[in-house]
């Protein structure tokens, strides 16, 4: 029976999964190791951890969810955000030199999105976007079920579009959206000193202690009545319904997934997202799609990353 094995290569977190004919998980190894050395650490891992999981010859190709930007036809990776020694390596090649497997190469995001596809928030929709919100914002378009690939580098990066900041003094101050709304980015504004006001119910959360706060703690802050902590999660809705609002008058997908760890906060932050792109998306959109927070989280990019390895990469402009 065909074993197929996927990769989630991130900026701190290393997965690598093992799954059957049908693409369905049978084991994960999930680390978070430190990279001194950037992305040789992360090879040696992969070499280190994946004969524990292949010790047949059933298994027919992998599939790599990576942390950045990649052609797609080469696997060549353009650059990572995070991690340093990916610019211009190719996962195709050292797969096949050190595995003796076929590998394809995918952004991560769009893995997740595939993953969300056909396993879950996307089942039964042709046209389907995908996002996360976590250290950055990526995102995942798949059109009549086929990911798109734009000409070949990905596309539908919506962290990378640019929306007015709140932090700005003018509104025509324009700043990228995952430097504003990423989780990262928001526990970064959350930890600058004398951001969060005095009475706050976050400073009681971290002790005083603001490099401790993070985006759990600003869910439960709201959860808590917390005022400042409300118009916090508004703001930022606000300006990440600029970018998924235009988006959605784009592409006009039938459902928008959210994941990430962000998305962890639920309701928190998908009802208002809703009300604002509801006030913002264009007549032709408005009640033909839904926002909803994906079904398979922390497991959405490597359970991608089989089915990549299974089905291939067919973008829709083949």
């Amino acid at each position: 029976m065909a074993k197929y094995v996927g990769v989630e290569i991130g900026g701190t977190k290393q997965q690598i999964a093992l799954a059957d004919a049908g693409g369905r998980l049978e084991k994960v190894i999930s680390e978070k190791i430190p990279l001194p050395n950037g992305a040789s650490d992360i090879l040696n891992w992969i070499k280190q951890k994946l004969p524990l999981l292949v010790q047949d010859n059933s298994v027919k190709a992998a599939g790599i969810g990576f942390g950045g930007f990649i052609e797609t036809a080469t696997g060549i990776i353009t650059t990572s955000v995070q991690v340093k020694g990916w610019k211009g390596f190719s996962f195709k090649n050292w797969f096949a030199n050190e595995f003796k497997l076929p590998a394809v190469a995918v952004n991560d995001t769009v893995c997740g999105g595939y993953g969300e596809l056909l396993f879950g928030s996307g089942r039964g929709y042709g046209n389907f976007f995908y996002t996360n919100i976590g250290t950055g914002i990526g995102g995942g378009m798949f059109i009549n079920g086929k990911p798109y690939d734009g000409i070949g580098y990905g596309g539908a990066y919506l962290g990378h579009t640019y929306v007015p900041s709140w932090e700005h003094d003018s509104p025509l101050n324009a700043e990228k959206l995952e430097n504003i709304c990423s989780g990262a980015a928001v526990e970064r504004r959350l930890r600058r000193e004398g951001y969060v006001p005095e009475n706050s119910v976050l400073l009681e959360m971290c002790n005083g202690n603001i490099s401790e706060i993070s985006c759990r703690m600003l869910g439960e802050a709201v959860s808590a009545g917390d005022v400042f902590s409300r118009s916090e999660i508004e703001r930022w809705a606000e300006s990440y319904a600029i970018a998924l609002s235009n988006f959605i008058t784009l592409y006009s997908p039938e459902r928008v997934s959210i994941g990430g760890g962000f998305a962890n906060l639920g309701e928190i932050i998908l009802e208002p997202v809703r009300k604002n792109v509801d006030g913002l998306v264009l007549i032709t959109a408005k009640d033909r799609y839904d926002i909803v927070r994906c079904e398979l989280m922390e497991d959405a990019v490597i359970q991608g990353a089989v089915l990549f390895a299974r089905d291939g990469f067919h973008p829709i402009n083949e």
